[in-house]
């Protein structure tokens, strides 16, 4: 039988993969065989700690936490980690739509005229205090022909191409480099969060037919569409499922971790019938250890409903203003810590 062809890009050897969240940091150390399938070597996870919304706001204690996770994930690989590809959700990251035009002349369509209008939408594409993450072709026109999904080899007067280009801010940038090098890493690559996010829970179909992929973690909501197999629109907002847990603390004057405990173990977005009479108990900043209220669930979710409204009334918006018509058609994939939460599907 044929042997499995890898994916495009696909790479072989040893590989390390942070993700630097709001409410964990977690590393892992794969392995990338010939066959195209990965195998996981080692994890490790730490509560995060110096890190709000996706970005660093405390050097020591974000190093202290990823030092933890990455050598968690060394100790079970029985190995030591250099490199890291990073899944970013800091630095404000923009998603924008570039047409790039390049004379050619009548003669055939190279590789280096492919990668000239890619560099030319990076040059374009650049402004002060933002750096560039991702420069992608959605699609070429060769001439007058529209849709070419690999110009090279055609003859034509003008290639155009459509090129979607995800920045970040730069001191952002700048800071989680400082903190990674501080823990003795090197960055091999910056990922950003929302493209991660569909990669890993849609199939090519999926990609192909149309999708928006709504990611709900603890600081940060990242929104992807993809459509016709590309990644057209990206953003990142500053709630999720911490801002919830804050709520919670707030309304009944709880600590931030009875808070995770009641929205983790009771936790809706839609109240059920029986809620008015189920009773919680919840103690009180300050009280006796032995001593808790009780509140009612119904009370829990009126607290948690109205920020789960406010984060996908955000994404709605973020989608009409996206610019890239009907591409998912209505059609939504939920993930995300956040999206576990009974009830948010059917809101």
């Amino acid at each position: 039988p044929d042997e499995p062809t890898p994916p495009r890009g696909w790479r072989q050897g040893v590989f390390g993969v942070l993700d630097i969240g709001s409410t964990k940091i977690m590393c892992l150390i794969g392995r990338g065989e010939s066959d195209g399938t990965l195998r996981v070597l080692g994890h490790g996870w730490r509560r995060s700690h110096g890190v709000r919304s996706g970005g660093i706001v405390d050097l020591r204690d974000a190093e202290a936490a990823i030092r933890a996770a990455v050598g968690q994930a060394e100790d079970m690989a029985e190995r030591r980690l250099d490199n890291v590809y990073v899944n970013l959700s800091c630095g404000h990251p923009e998603s924008r739509l570039f047409n790039v035009r390049w004379p050619v002349g009548g003669r055939e369509i190279t590789e280096s005229d492919v990668r000239r209008v890619v560099t030319e939408g990076r040059m374009r594409a650049m402004s002060e205090g933002r750096s560039i993450l991702h420069t992608m072709p959605l699609d070429f026109s060769v001439d007058e022909t529209a849709g070419v999904a690999d110009p090279r080899g055609h003859l034509c007067d003008q290639l155009t191409s459509r090129l979607h280009v995800i920045d970040a801010s730069t001191t952002a940038l700048r800071n989680l480099e400082t903190v990674l090098t501080r823990a003795e890493l090197k960055i091999e690559e910056l990922v950003s969060a929302p493209l991660a996010s569909g990669l890993a829970v849609l199939d090519a179909d999926e990609r192909e037919l149309g999708v928006t992929v709504v990611d709900m973690g603890g600081g940060t909501t990242s929104i992807a569409i993809f459509g016709e197999g590309q990644l057209l629109h990206t953003a990142c907002l500053p709630v999720g499922g911490m801002h919830v847990t804050r709520d919670i603390a707030h309304v009944l004057s709880t600590s931030p971790d009875s808070a995770e405990w009641l929205k983790t173990m009771y936790g809706s977005a839609e109240l059920s019938a029986d809620d008015d009479l189920d009773l919680l108990p919840v103690q009180l900043i300050g009280d006796d250890d032995n001593h808790f209220v009780k509140v009612s669930r119904a009370k829990v979710v009126s607290i948690i409903r109205p920020r789960i409204e406010e984060t996908l009334e955000m994404v709605r918006d973020r989608l009409e203003s996206a610019g890239v018509g009907r591409a998912a058609d209505g059609r939504v994939v939920l993930t995300g810590g956040a999206s576990l939460l009974d009830g948010v599907g059917n809101m």
